[in-house]
């Protein structure tokens, strides 16, 4: 009966240490949609703040290559760890689509929408399917995006 208690302990301490190695390297489609979930909630609380929180991927604003960007009603790049000031509203991706474009068009207040292009992983220049989920907040659009 002792080796019970011992032998669930055991087995809770092998999980902590497992399940971080199991999550993987890269952000997962639920994971990037909650995020951009407490994105809003960041936004509509403290628009100043909130972007400046995402741009340096801050309170829990940054997991592994998921992150929130935004872009202003003049297009520019209002949250991004490396691209702010830059166009949002002009970026293309890498098979030429308008994913800039496409994001500001689908971005709809209150509703959490999808736009998928090719882009390639932090520290790769191959591109890969990337998915964002986009949403308005007043005046911002912002995304989250995974790599499928």
């Amino acid at each position: 009966m002792k080796l019970f208690p011992m032998f669930a302990l055991l087995v809770v301490m092998l999980l902590t240490f497992v399940s971080p190695v199991l999550a993987g390297s890269f952000g997962t489609a639920d994971e990037a949609k909650a995020m951009l979930e407490r994105a809003v909630v960041a936004l509509k609380a403290n628009k100043t703040n909130a972007l400046a929180k995402f741009t340096k991927g801050e309170g829990g604003f940054k997991d592994r290559d998921l992150y929130p960007f935004c872009g202003g009603p003049d297009g520019n790049f209002t949250a991004h760890p490396k691209l702010v000031g830059k166009s949002l509203k002009d970026l293309k991706d890498k098979a030429g689509k308008p994913l800039g474009q496409d994001i500001y068009a689908i971005a709809t207040e209150g509703k959490i929408s999808v736009v998928s292009y090719m882009w390639p992983r932090p520290d790769s220049t191959e591109p890969v399917q990337k998915i964002s989920f986009v949403t308005r907040i007043g005046d911002q659009v912002c995304a989250v995006g995974y790599y499928k």
